[in-house]
């Protein structure tokens, strides 16, 4: 019997069975396409989402950092009208408290000539210690430098005088130094003492020595 040519070996049916892919050729790669679509999508909305995020934090920054400005700027407005009230009006209260002071004083003068010079003397010195009260309420202080050594750190030499003291010491103040909350002010103006010259001989007189012949 002549055999048939046109039977396919059954090896060479496994190895077309092996060839052709599972899910019918390009079918299955068709078949995956919608999931990548879809996670596609996904990603894309939600970088839309953290887009819109992040634009409105910064929206919500950049107001914030406006108002800011504008507080900044406000209080800078502030700080100078005030900088400029306290220049303008900053002694109002110490002027309030002097007014007494001037006070006192034009009545003393008022009344000058209608007593005698003790009651006038008196008035003064009332007014004068009225006025150094006031002077200690804000924190000024006056000093005496008569009688002590001399300091160039509170004292300010006008002359030197040949004195008994011992050299160096204050012996006549021309004006009382003054502090403020111990902070110098003003310096005593001073006279220092200087060692005395020594005293010369006395030219004889005309007498002396004569009378001989």
């Amino acid at each position: 019997m002549v055999p048939d040519d046109t039977q396919v070996p059954p090896d060479a049916a496994v190895d077309e069975e092996r060839a052709v892919p599972e899910g019918g050729g390009d079918s299955g790669g068709a078949a995956a396409d919608p999931q990548k679509l879809a996670n596609l999508q996904a990603q894309l909305e939600e970088s839309f989402k953290r887009a819109r995020e992040t634009s409105e934090r910064l929206k919500d920054t950049h107001e914030r950092l406006l108002r800011t400005a504008a507080e900044f700027d406000n209080f800078k407005k502030r700080a100078v009208k005030e900088k400029e009230d306290i220049q303008r009006f900053g002694i109002e209260r110490l002027l309030r408290d002097f007014l007494p002071v001037m006070d006192n004083l034009e009545r003393a003068l008022d009344h000058a000539e209608q007593h005698d010079l003790a009651q006038v003397i008196e008035g003064v010195r009332l007014v004068q210690k009225l006025f150094e009260t006031t002077l200690a309420k804000h924190g000024v202080i006056g000093f005496s430098a008569l009688g002590k050594p001399f300091d160039p750190g509170l004292h300010e030499a006008l002359m030197q005088q040949e004195s008994d003291e011992p050299a160096g010491t204050v012996v006549s103040e021309m004006a009382r130094g003054y502090k403020l909350n111990d902070r110098l002010v003003r310096p005593a103006a001073v006279v220092v003492a200087k060692p005395r010259t020594p005293a010369q001989a006395a030219p004889a007189t005309d007498g002396e020595g004569g009378g001989q012949g």
